[in-house]
């Protein structure tokens, strides 16, 4: 029997609610019916993939076959969302040059020789934005007489595949367009395969970041709770709003008081009853 066509091959409504259902429950995300043709089109290359013919078919190996569990973390990836740029928002990198590195700098407990300054980039995607702070850092440490300046940037994300390319640290050039040039021939090595025109972090920058597998839905997040800098940026647009609560709250714990929370310019926590004050845009500090 001949696979069925794209025209064909649709997820009835039942399916497409137990989908949507199943991967709000696991991170979150909401996947309105605007969304569905996005969805079948990612899910056909999973069931592609398992020789599964049809949608049909993919949906009865998960739910009705039992094979939920093993195939649950590749249908996230799939799913999900990956977007990311280097200097994204770049505003929030001057913002956090020009006064939140100062202002933590004169704080009690400051990062210092015994203690660097800790940072987290929360659904960091295929590693751009903890690269992009990376760079940032190092420059600072440069521009104020501390080449060394002491720093550590946790990365993370609850998709597997992009996880292992932010590993990699390889990019393609156009992506790396928006490092200022200075920085790029700092900090990136291209390809010397032409026909792959690509960059890579140099290895003393790639040192800097550690990347881990992390669900924000997870009811607890194994992390230190001492967070300097946080960046979870234009991830709670996909949540609901008793989500976006629940997963600031739980962000507040891991972030010291005086310390800054980044979210996406489309994101605000106004007008919630957490421990933030807003002190630019899209830029909070722990009360």
């Amino acid at each position: 029997m001949d696979d069925a066509s794209p025209s064909e091959d649709r997820l009835s409504d039942r399916d497409f609610n137990r989908l949507g259902s199943l991967i709000q429950t696991h991170c979150g995300i909401r996947i309105p019916p605007a969304k569905k043709v996005m969805v079948e089109g990612r899910l056909r290359r999973r069931a592609r993939v398992l020789a599964l013919p049809t949608l049909n078919d993919y949906c009865r190996h998960l739910f009705d076959d039992g094979n939920l569990h093993q195939e649950l973390t590749d249908l996230i990836d799939a799913i999900t969302t990956n977007k990311t740029e280097f200097f994204r928002e770049n505003n929030h990198f001057r913002f956090l040059v020009n006064t939140a590195l100062p202002d933590l700098a004169t704080r009690p407990h400051r990062p210092g020789s015994n203690r660097p300054l800790k940072l987290w980039s929360a659904a960091c995607a295929t590693g751009a934005e903890p690269y992009t702070l990376a760079m940032v850092l190092s420059e600072y440490g440069r521009a104020n007489g501390k080449p060394t300046f002491p720093f550590d940037i946790l990365a993370t994300d609850i998709c597997t595949e992009v996880l292992a390319q932010a590993k990699q640290a390889i990019y393609p050039e156009e992506m790396a367009a928006a490092i200022p040039p200075e920085l790029a021939k700092r900090y990136l090595r291209r390809s010397r395969d032409r026909n792959r025109p690509t960059v890579r972090l140099v290895p003393e920058l790639r040192q800097r970041v550690h990347f881990g597998h992390l669900n924000l839905m997870d009811s607890d997040y194994p992390l230190e709770q001492d967070m300097d800098v946080i960046f979870c940026r234009n991830v709670l647009i996909y949540f609901d709003k008793p989500t976006q609560h629940t997963v600031l709250s739980k962000l507040c714990r891991h972030l010291r008081p005086g310390g800054y929370l980044f979210v996406g310019h489309s994101e605000s926590v106004l007008g919630s009853t957490l421990p933030l004050t807003h002190v630019a845009t899209a830029v909070f500090m722990r009360r």
